[in-house]
């Protein structure tokens, strides 16, 4: 069955420093089918890999950025970051900014603290004092962004 999303504003969705390239080609998967216009690695380049069964490559473009302040000057002047991390406003009742750039931390460090200040920050609800798969958190914010803004 066809999806009659109709799509307002733009997002895309990336890492800081991924340690693995498995999971950048996971995210990219979710971020083709869920509509996303870009992905991203800040502090670490990625590699292709076979989770990326889809191709991605083809239809949503990867920017790799060598640090955060890079990052921060390349991003679009309307784009607002949400970082994706423990600590934040529940995705629960988080509302998503129309031009939206979300930034997932490293599987094993996460986000340094200096970087969640003055930006958003959002957490994913869970039942257990641990911490999602990046690319599966990436996914769950795509697919909470996608419902919410049917």
């Amino acid at each position: 069955m066809r999806s009659t999303y109709q799509k307002r504003g733009y997002f895309g969705i990336g890492i800081y420093q991924p340690k693995t390239t498995e999971n950048m080609g996971t995210l990219w998967r979710s971020a083709y089918l869920i509509g996303a216009d870009f992905i991203f690695t800040i502090g670490h380049r990625y590699k292709h890999q076979p989770t990326d069964t889809l191709k991605s490559t083809r239809h949503v473009p990867l920017f790799n950025f060598p640090d955060w302040e890079v990052f921060k000057k390349s991003i679009p002047e309307s784009a607002e970051i949400v970082i994706i991390e423990q600590g934040g406003e529940l995705l629960q009742t988080f509302n998503h900014p129309q031009q939206a750039v979300y930034v997932l931390g490293s599987e094993d460090k996460g986000i340094p603290p200096e970087l969640l200040r003055g930006n958003r920050v959002a957490e994913i609800e869970s039942t257990r004092v641990s911490s999602y798969n990046v690319a599966v958190a990436g996914s769950i914010v795509l697919h909470d962004r996608l419902v919410k803004c049917l």
